[in-house]
């Protein structure tokens, strides 16, 4: 039995702990030696929805329209798309490169592209929107800072989404489930419908409850009427479509969000999404969570605990001396084997590792049984997703935690 004076002094010297724990962590700060290579806010985004509302198009028309795709590569998918009798596919191509997703009209794995605005840098992530792909979803949007939920105003495109199995429920519940706290409502093919006012505020009106009932606050959700496919209201305001909406273009709010909080004070957190061999050197692909990575110092990869120098670092395709919070960086990695680095590792300060655990106790909300596993009993087969990790649940007796 512990009394209360005991008990006192317990939380005094906890706190005592933690204050000493704080000044270690800002005395083994590391200094930044280089100057950030630009300046900009840089924002990830992850495209998410069902199947077919019109993500990599959309992601494919902002590239296009903010110059990132030359004229001659227009050209190719555009003969190919013809080839293929999908004319109207095209601009989704930029996006979808591998030929199985060409072939079937749909992404299969999550698309990665970058642009910028006078303003701010973003990396577009264009998550799959089919049921049977929703891990490469949860890959994208565990990397995301802003989700845009893109839903189809054509007539039964909606409903599809929005009913029972469709994705848009799904992916909107996953995004506020992994920590994504700005969402944007991205109405699209509203060409479809003649730019119609009734059916854009009948969309609006059926996702309001939702979108709160999934933890969303309504007031911070911004929604923008498109059309991907023809590229209104992306990058240039309407001209004479859409009397009724003026509150600005998709790039406009993304420009105008308010910017986004980054942790720089913790130690350096980089969970690996994905790793390749370059001219003998170890590429590990990430994004910075916490604190900034710099070339020329040591890190330790986890869990398996070997050290590595950090040799070059790549931000968009361009090569850079340091890279900040939020930023998705490539790393090449000095003095480790391949096998000592896998998706799911994360990159960590030297003196300061996050810790290993091999048993976790946790806590299930249900919020929906799939169709296909309409029931949850002793025996059932849930995968684990923690970051860019994705691995099968055991379930271990009682008698672990006694």
């Amino acid at each position: 039995m512990i009394d209360k004076k005991s008990l006192l002094n317990i939380k005094h010297s906890t706190k005592k702990e933690n204050i000493n724990t704080k000044k270690e962590r800002v005395k083994s700060k590391k200094e930044k030696k280089f100057k950030i290579h630009d300046e900009r806010e840089h924002l990830n985004i992850v495209f998410i929805g069902h199947v077919d509302a019109g993500k990599s198009t959309l992601s494919g028309q902002i590239l296009l329209q903010t110059g990132q795709v030359d004229s001659r590569t227009i050209e190719k998918y555009e003969k190919e798309a013809k080839d293929k009798n999908r004319e109207s596919w095209w601009i989704a191509y930029i996006m979808d490169t591998s030929e199985e997703e060409r072939l079937k009209g749909k992404t299969v794995e999550c698309g990665r592209a970058h642009f910028e605005t006078k303003r701010k840098r973003y990396t577009i992530l264009d998550a799959p929107g089919h049921r049977n792909y929703v891990p490469h979803m949860l890959s994208g949007a565990s990397q995301a800072d802003v989700a845009c939920l893109i839903v189809s105003a054509r007539s039964g495109e909606f409903e599809a989404g929005f009913t029972r199995g469709g994705q848009t429920c799904e992916h909107a519940q996953i995004a506020n489930t992994l920590g994504i706290k700005h969402l944007i409502l991205v109405i699209n093919k509203m060409d479809s419908c003649n730019w119609s006012e009734r059916r854009y505020n009948e969309i609006i009106n059926k996702m309001k409850p939702f979108l709160k009932s999934c933890g969303y606050k309504w007031n911070s959700i911004k929604h923008v009427p498109v059309s991907s496919q023809k590229g209104i209201n992306v990058l240039k305001p309407f001209t004479n479509e859409c009397s009724w909406y003026d509150q600005g273009t998709f790039l406009n709010v993304l420009d105008d969000l308010k910017k986004i909080r980054r942790d720089k004070r913790s130690f350096l957190r980089i969970p690996v999404m994905d790793k390749y061999r370059d001219l003998g050197m170890m590429m590990a692909i990430g994004k910075v969570e916490s604190n900034f990575i710099q070339v020329g110092e040591n890190i330790i990869c986890m869990p398996n605990g070997e050290c590595a120098e950090v040799c070059k670092l790549l931000v968009d395709d361009e090569q850079v001396k340091i890279a900040d919070t939020g930023e998705n960086v490539v790393v090449g990695l000095k003095g480790i084997l391949e096998k000592d680095i896998f998706s799911g590792s994360v990159l960590c300060d030297l003196e300061n590792p996050c810790p290993k655990a091999i048993i976790i106790q946790s806590q299930i909300q249900i919020l929906q049984l799939m169709p296909h596993k309409p029931l949850f009993s002793i025996g059932y087969q849930a995968i684990l997703h923690i970051h860019n990790l994705t691995i099968e649940v055991y379930t271990l007796k009682k008698q672990y935690f006694n």
